[in-house]
Order: structure tokens, then C-alpha cells, then sequence
């Protein structure tokens, strides 16, 4: 989409993705281990509004959930950015299942530049889901 320099640009293409994280990553340097890409800006770039984590069995005991951002090297240099704590939980159909926030949202998004990319990692092998909602500007 082309823009108009000095004028608003608003999201337009809204997207979403989730990833099933299994093994953990230990390594923070520009190449982790297991990591799994998650979310892709467009051309423009996009506000990421979500980014979560939920488990898919037990935690023993907590998990460290890890964000690498990939400013457009198409994942050859991934940069550790952010971590959100997984705290322990017993998985049972009598329970509802945590979910780890990052804290982004409409009132405080992640911005991305064109075509950056988001990995995630976590720092224990246990299922989880990443979440994430975003839109391309």
C-alpha cells in the first residue's frame, strides 16, 4: 500500500497466528535454539496488540517464555527482546489454564518495522502456545 507522507496511516490488514513452542532454547545470542516464528510484519510494518502465552500441560515449575525480534534479516540475526514468566500449574479439566501477558495492547503496542519478524522460545520443554494479534500497516 502506498502512503501519503504527513498523514495518519492506520492499521489495515488485521492478523493474527499461534505457535506451539516444545523444546527449550538456553541460548540469548542472535541464533537461539528452538525458537519458532510467530508473527511477520507486512511491507509497512504493523502494531502487534497481543502477544501471550497459555500451556498445553502441566508446568512444573516455571517456564521463562522468551521474544526475539528479527529486524529484517529473514531470521539470521534474532535479538532477545522480551520475557514474560509462566508460573507453575497442574493442567486439569477442573481448572482454567493461566495465561502469560506480555502487556502489549491497543494502549501500548509493540511497534514493527517493515517485514520484522517475532520468534518465540520458552525456557523449558512443556507445550505452550504462543499467541499473538497484530496488524500490518
Amino acid at each position: 500500500m502506498a502512503v501519503t507522507a504527513n498523514s495518519i496511516i492506520t492499521p489495515q490488514t488485521p492478523k493474527s497466528n499461534v505457535v506451539n513452542l516444545t523444546t527449550a532454547n538456553s541460548s540469548y545470542g542472535t541464533s537461539p535454539t528452538n525458537s519458532q516464528l510467530l508473527v511477520t510484519a507486512g511491507p509497512n510494518g504493523a502494531r502487534l496488540t497481543k502477544l501471550q502465552a497459555i500451556p498445553c500441560a502441566s508446568v512444573a515449575t516455571a517456564n521463562q517464555i522468551q521474544m526475539f525480534r528479527d529486524a529484517g534479516t529473514a531470521g539470521a540475526s534474532k535479538f532477545f527482546s522480551d520475557s514474560a514468566l509462566m508460573a507453575t500449574y497442574a493442567m486439569a479439566q477442573t481448572t482454567e489454564a493461566p495465561t502469560t501477558d506480555f502487556g502489549y495492547s491497543d494502549d501500548n503496542p509493540l511497534i514493527l518495522q517493515p517485514n520484522e519478524r517475532i520468534y518465540m522460545a520458552e525456557g523449558q520443554s512443556v507445550s505452550v502456545n504462543a499467541v499473538a494479534e497484530w496488524a500490518d500497516y
